[in-house]
């Protein structure tokens, strides 16, 4: 659905030149809920509205549904663009308007006939919960109830994608989770794609499919939200797993082990320690539920050094997990 190639915007002022995007490569499937993680800076806001050509690139192309934005011009560009929703960190409403206005908005600028807009207004309303707060204006009603209404907006013109510039930083905890269960129900009652950007890790948790973590404008990892956090490697699992400081006793082998899926319901530490007979210590970790899948990580100590540990290494590697070995004057065990 959302094809980007080599994609690079650079900001050239007088005296120096900011790379904001710099060669990013980035797919995403029809009908998914894809997360791009990062600080701010990273280039995330850039992108998303290169997405949309709010910001045109430099280099690079953006393929959505099957057609080059880039090689667009005038009216057409325009009639794909109306193919595009977004929604805002700061809502963008208009004050001056009612929420039934605002929602309105595109609509009057789409030329569609007042009798069909109210219909629509009516639908988008009753979609997003606002149902009885048509007339009501935007200093009158919540934070929450404002990004519902950006949301109502977004959908006027039945776009098949969705793009989200931060959409809930400004909310509160509750409110967040409220507005991503929109966000994921929408997704699967439309069909939409959605492209979000945000620096909560508690949002790719909660409602991504995948995701790609940006910084200084490059993607540092990119894939199935499950898989990438699967990998002792990535910046995604340490993000929201975070374990203590590798720090292996003397004497002792410590483990990284990370699991997905139905091994996460498994007793393996249990049945580890009854099999060899060991006392393992199991040091930190979690487990949640992340893109509809069990995942976790744990570290666990095992006695003894690395080299005594093949057997009970593979048996933890044979159940389904992944294992790393932590111990620095061992890393053959890491691979």
């Amino acid at each position: 659905m959302i094809q980007i190639e080599k994609l690079r915007k650079v900001y050239r002022g007088r005296d120096r030149e900011v790379t904001a995007v710099d060669g990013v490569d980035l797919t995403v499937a029809e009908g998914e809920v894809f997360g791009v993680l990062g600080r701010s800076g990273a280039g995330k806001s850039t992108l998303l509205r290169c997405v949309n050509l709010l910001e045109r690139p430099d280099e690079g192309r953006v393929v959505i549904d099957g057609r080059d934005l880039l090689s667009l011009r005038g009216a057409e560009l325009r009639r794909a663009r109306q193919g595009i929703g977004m929604i805002h960190q700061h809502f963008g409403l208009l004050g001056s308007r009612t929420v039934a206005g605002n929602v309105a908005f595109p609509l009057e600028v789409m030329g569609v006939p007042r009798a069909e807009r109210a219909r629509r207004v009516a639908e988008l309303l009753d979609l997003v919960g606002l149902g009885d707060h048509a007339k009501a204006y935007p200093s009158r009603i919540s934070g929450g109830q404002k990004q519902r209404v950006g949301i109502a907006r977004a959908l006027a013109g039945r776009p098949k994608v969705l793009l989200s510039d931060e959409a809930t930083s400004a909310l509160d905890p509750e409110t967040t989770a409220s507005i991503l269960d929109l966000l994921r129900d929408l997704n699967r009652r439309l069909g939409l794609t959605i492209l979000l950007i945000t620096h909560e890790m508690d949002v790719v948790k909660s409602i991504c499919d995948s995701a790609a973590i940006m910084r200084d404008g490059r993607l540092t990892e990119s894939g199935p939200v499950p898989e990438l956090l699967a990998r002792p490697d990535s910046d995604l699992a340490r993000g929201l797993f975070p374990l203590p400081p590798a720090d292996p006793r003397e004497g002792t082998t410590l483990v990284e082990v990370t699991f997905v899926g139905s091994v996460a319901d498994e007793p393996f530490v249990s049945a580890l320690a009854r099999k060899y007979s060991l006392d393992v210590n199991i040091l930190g970790g979690a487990v949640e539920t992340v893109a509809g899948e069990r995942v976790g990580r744990l570290q666990l100590e095992l006695p003894g050094d690395p080299s005594l540990n093949a057997a009970q290494l593979a048996f933890l590697r044979e159940s389904g997990l992944t294992v790393t070995v932590l111990n620095p004057a061992t890393p053959e065990e890491a691979r």
